[in-house]
């Protein structure tokens, strides 16, 4: 239990669902009614399709490549600090323009599964096995979806602030994070 709680927690700081919620909300302002409310399915479906896959073919993929987890962990750590220091030093910015089909990209990828998520899962099926993670990144997406499909009442909720609040918190722990995987990386490197 404790193991897909931790799992789960990693997992929901990397995905960062109520960071993305603004973003989300500024992207669909001018969409219509109609095809707004497809659009939390398309987003979570698409992210749920690309992180399965990772998940699948990620390890032969390595094998081929000649990548180990130390290297997928030192190279995903500096782009996950890269990605949360950017979003700390820089609001507002956003790395990429949105374009037509923002449920598909930007939304489902790379906003809910990106680096972050695809580096935490490759992590987290090497240290918790695939029933764990695989569990655990169910439960992100449905509560992904959920957070999408009523948008509007979680930003009454917490508001504007808040959601811009949470979503700098979890890049602090994302930059946490990223620093603990190439910690973790080199450690490896070393006892090689």
């Amino acid at each position: 239990m404790q193991e897909a709680l931790l799992a789960f927690v990693a997992l929901f700081v990397a995905v960062d669902i109520l960071g993305v919620l603004p973003i989300y909300l500024g992207l669909t302002m001018d969409v219509p009614s109609a095809e707004r409310a497809r659009l939390p399915w398309q987003a979570t479906l698409t992210a749920t399709g690309v992180g399965v896959g990772f998940l699948l073919v990620g390890d032969p993929i390595f094998q081929v490549l000649g990548v180990t987890v130390g290297d997928f962990q030192v190279a995903g750590g500096i782009l996950l600090l890269v990605l949360s220091l950017h979003d700390l030093l820089n609001p507002g910015k956003v790395l990429r323009q949105p374009v037509p089909g923002v449920g598909v990209v930007p939304l489902g990828t790379p906003l809910i599964v990106g680096p972050a998520v695809l580096t935490t899962l490759l992590v987290l099926v090497q240290s918790h096995g695939y029933p764990v993670t695989l569990a655990a990144f169910a439960l992100n997406m449905g509560l992904a979806f959920l957070v999408l499909r009523y948008a509007g009442v979680v930003e009454r909720v917490i508001g504007e602030a808040g959601s811009r609040a949470i979503g700098k918190v979890a890049s602090l722990f994302l930059a946490a994070f990223g620093v603990s995987l190439v910690r973790r990386g080199l450690a490896g490197f070393f006892t090689q």
